[in-house]
């Protein structure tokens, strides 16, 4: 891999760690639904705009009209939900936990995919790193779980429950998502959770805290343009130079940049439970990537279903 992708995926893994923290930031001010209804708009006019002047007339609104209903789902379950979970979830543990526990994302996928992809699998080194990823998310929820923290319990349930939604997503958008180009993907999956979010504030008659401190607007701003939009565009340039393998390494980056953050920013506590139980879940995601020479497939052309 070229140094200028090592640095894309270095600064995607940046975009994406430092997100966590910045939600940990912002939730002190306005709720989680109201962050994740300015996320999703701010990051669909980020798209809206790349898209404008430098996609190149990718996005035609009659080529995508017959995708639009797989779109509303995914803009559902692919974004709007799974960040409102991730989000929600930082009310009751640390950013960096649940940045670990993201991460375990792909177990989840290696579990559901060869129900419904004949290409996907199971292999020996696949069930080995399931296991293996599972044994650390057990080691990292014991410690709240065990106490019987009721606040702990639900954040790792909801952080959980975002990695199994990307997991299911990411399965359903490879059967149908195979026409549009990956960034109008991400757009119309923004442009839609948008839509679920902002509908469901209207209908629930929820509070819309505007910010009042510079702090939370940058928080919401970065999360929206840097953490959706950039790093969008950022992991579909990389996808097309580098291939879904090595772009997924940014699965590494990730969590270390969030734990850096949570630790010496937020002054979140370090435990050897979350280092041992982070270092299981990522290998775990390690061995299922492992595959014998043998049984190697033809890569696939990335169809946009890994969008975070």
């Amino acid at each position: 891999m070229s140094l200028k992708n090592w640095a894309r995926l270095v600064v995607l893994g940046f975009l994406w760690g430092t997100s966590y923290a910045w939600i940990k930031v912002a939730i002190t001010e306005i709720s989680p639904v109201v962050l994740v209804g300015y996320r999703t708009l701010f990051g669909t006019l980020g798209l809206l705009f790349f898209l404008i002047f430098w996609g190149k007339g990718q996005l035609k609104w009659r080529e995508v009209y017959p995708f639009l209903g797989v779109f509303a789902l995914l803009g559902l379950f692919n974004v709007g939900l799974p960040f409102f979970l991730i989000t929600w979830s930082e009310l009751y543990i640390d950013s960096s936990m649940t940045a670990i526990l993201l991460s375990a994302s792909p177990l989840l996928t290696v579990v559901i995919a060869p129900f419904f992809l004949p290409e996907e699998r199971f292999s020996l080194a696949k069930l080995g790193g399931v296991l293996v990823g599972f044994l650390g998310v057990a080691i990292l929820i014991q410690p709240g779980v065990g106490r019987g923290a009721s606040g702990h319990a639900a954040g790792y349930a909801a952080a959980l429950l975002a990695a199994l939604s990307y997991a299911a997503t990411g399965v359903y958008a490879r059967k149908k998502t195979q026409g549009p180009p990956p960034v109008v993907q991400a757009f119309l999956q923004l442009l839609m959770a948008a839509a679920w979010l902002w509908g469901a504030i209207a209908v629930t008659r929820q509070p819309v805290q505007v910010p009042s401190q510079p702090l939370t607007w940058a928080a919401a701003l970065w999360l929206g343009l840097l953490g959706s939009s950039l790093a969008y565009i950022l992991f579909f340039s990389l996808l097309h130079s580098v291939g879904a393998t090595q772009t997924s390494l940014v699965s590494y980056i990730t969590p270390l940049v969030s734990v850096i953050l949570g630790v010496f920013l937020l002054t979140e506590q370090l435990r050897w439970q979350s280092l041992l139980g982070g270092l299981l879940i990522l290998g775990g995601v390690a061995l299922t990537s492992f595959q014998p020479a043998g049984d190697r497939l033809p890569a696939k052309q990335p169809c946009g279903d890994d969008v975070k």
